[in-house]
């Protein structure tokens, strides 16, 4: 079945965000997203609702929609729901991984470091969500899941817009201990370093320095993936 032009402004826009494309508090005109996307005004309007539900768009009256803005507190909430959320996921997930799934994930973790190389920051980054993702479907609990895909992406604000090194990438080696504890069945070993991990992504924001103007619409929103490697 054809995608709706909302569900295509939705998913654009998601993956723009995902990417680190389309950063904290860009505006998201009506008119220019019509023209974007070849559809009336009414459709872009239920879009940006849909958006504003999952808590990445914000809806200002007589101003329009921008892209969310996390206050410093926010970030922090948002972090600590996430330390909560994958705590428990991991415990879950312990004993759960196939030799299918610990597989993906160490693919993954070089996919990732592949992308960190060769400077394909979009593609670093999806490899990051990725990963966590995978786990949550290990855990096996849908709530939860769905939990934590609005939780990263709205983490991937955060570490745009307050990351000094506007990084929301993961260390290579943490991705490697977690892997080594789910394929051992290693359940406190497997929460800690969870836990851990959202710890150093946290203490890398910066709340002092002033987030940088966000970019024009188009360029950030329609900006091509990167081809795979062939290798």
């Amino acid at each position: 079945m054809k995608d709706s032009p909302e569900d295509l402004i939705v998913n654009a826009i998601l993956d723009a965000i995902a990417e680190q494309r389309l950063p904290a508090g860009t505006k998201l005109g009506e008119q220019a997203l019509s023209d974007l996307f070849g559809c009336n005004r009414a459709n872009v309007r239920r879009a940006l609702a849909s958006l504003a539900a999952q808590q990445v768009v914000e809806l200002r009256p007589n101003r329009g929609a921008f892209v969310m803005t996390p206050s410093p507190k926010e970030a922090r909430d948002i972090f600590q729901a996430r330390r909560a959320i994958e705590s428990t996921i991991a415990r879950h997930a312990s004993g759960r991984a196939s030799a299918d799934d610990i597989a993906f994930l160490r693919d993954n973790i070089l996919e990732e470091a592949d992308a960190r190389k060769a400077g394909d920051k979009p593609a670093e980054l999806r490899a990051s969500r990725q990963f966590h993702m995978r786990i949550a479907q290990i855990a096996g609990n849908l709530v939860l899941e769905r939990f934590l895909s609005e939780l990263t992406m709205r983490s991937t604000l955060i570490l745009g817009l307050y990351s000094s090194s506007g990084n929301s990438s993961c260390a290579e080696d943490e991705h490697d201990r977690i892997v080594d504890a789910l394929e051992a069945g290693s359940t406190d070993e497997l929460v800690r370093l969870a836990d851990e991990h959202l710890r150093h992504l946290e203490a890398g924001l910066n709340f002092e320095e002033p987030p940088a103007a966000p970019m024009g619409l188009k360029e950030q929103l329609m900006t091509p993936r990167k081809a795979p490697s062939a290798e």
